[in-house]
């Protein structure tokens, strides 16, 4: 068997005294492995680090073996995104999210998604606002999307300033008002349209509102820890963002 795609290097890992097994997002296979001969040499090692996107061509007896990878580069951004905490923690949770994905199963919107993040991973304030709609987007294919289009009491679209911690619907102002301490908060700039860039508070609710799904529907079902590097995400992003916040106040 053989097919050719392009991807987004997520990670390797050592295999033998000479070759790496390589994972890669790409857009028609999904989540993929492969070997890679000689991939610990000093010709490959800068070719296969994670951020990177490559032209792959795989091979295999079978469709269920590993398979070997034959790997060209397209765009090296891990020189560019290395230099970065953020971008570093990000592309570590990115790959952590998408192993919650069964692999070789095609999501080609998260690839697209990924592409657009690997441009802007090393600028904390573009990253955060990517990331959280990317782990929106993740809950969304794991078939556990939030509907924050309208509020899940009235239907109206405008006052969207809650989430429904039971449902995972938008809530208006005035509906979720008496019921505000079992809320969730909504930032502004997840709704639709709203063309709003967050503050890092607005920031950190979001995360929040991720993370709770994540935990409730995700992590808890299949007994896992969130990833380790979204606190340093969180914690890069708050270094980089409130400084400024600050400068722009004053």
């Amino acid at each position: 068997m053989e097919w050719r795609d392009e991807g987004i290097i997520l990670g390797t890992r050592k295999h033998g005294e000479t070759s790496a097994i390589l994972e890669v997002m790409t857009r028609a296979h999904g989540r993929h492995l492969g070997l890679v001969r000689g991939g610990r040499s000093r010709r490959m090692q800068p070719i296969l680090q994670p951020g990177n996107r490559v032209d792959l061509v795989w091979r295999a007896r079978l469709d269920e073996h590993l398979g070997l990878w034959q790997v060209e580069p397209v765009e090296l951004n891990a020189a560019r995104l290395f230099d970065s905490a953020c971008a570093v923690y990000g592309l570590q949770t990115i790959a952590a999210h998408l192993r919650l994905l069964p692999e070789r199963d095609p999501h080609a919107g998260l690839y697209e998604t990924l592409a657009l993040l690997t441009a802007h991973l090393d600028d904390p304030a573009a990253a955060g606002e990517l990331i959280v709609r990317f782990e929106l987007l993740v809950l969304d294919e794991l078939g556990f999307g939030l509907d924050l289009a309208r509020c899940a009491a009235t239907g109206r679209r405008d006052d969207l300033v809650f989430v429904s911690p039971k449902s995972g619907r938008a809530v208006s102002g005035e509906a979720g008002r008496p019921w505000a301490d079992r809320m969730l908060p909504l930032p502004a700039f997840l709704q639709r349209g709203a063309g709003i860039r967050p503050d890092f508070a607005a920031m950190e609710d979001a995360f929040r509102l991720s993370a709770f799904f994540f935990a409730r529907h995700v992590y808890e079902p299949r007994g896992l820890e969130a990833p380790e590097a979204r606190a340093g995400l969180i914690a890069a992003l708050r270094k980089h963002l409130l400084p400024r916040q600050g400068e722009n106040a004053a």
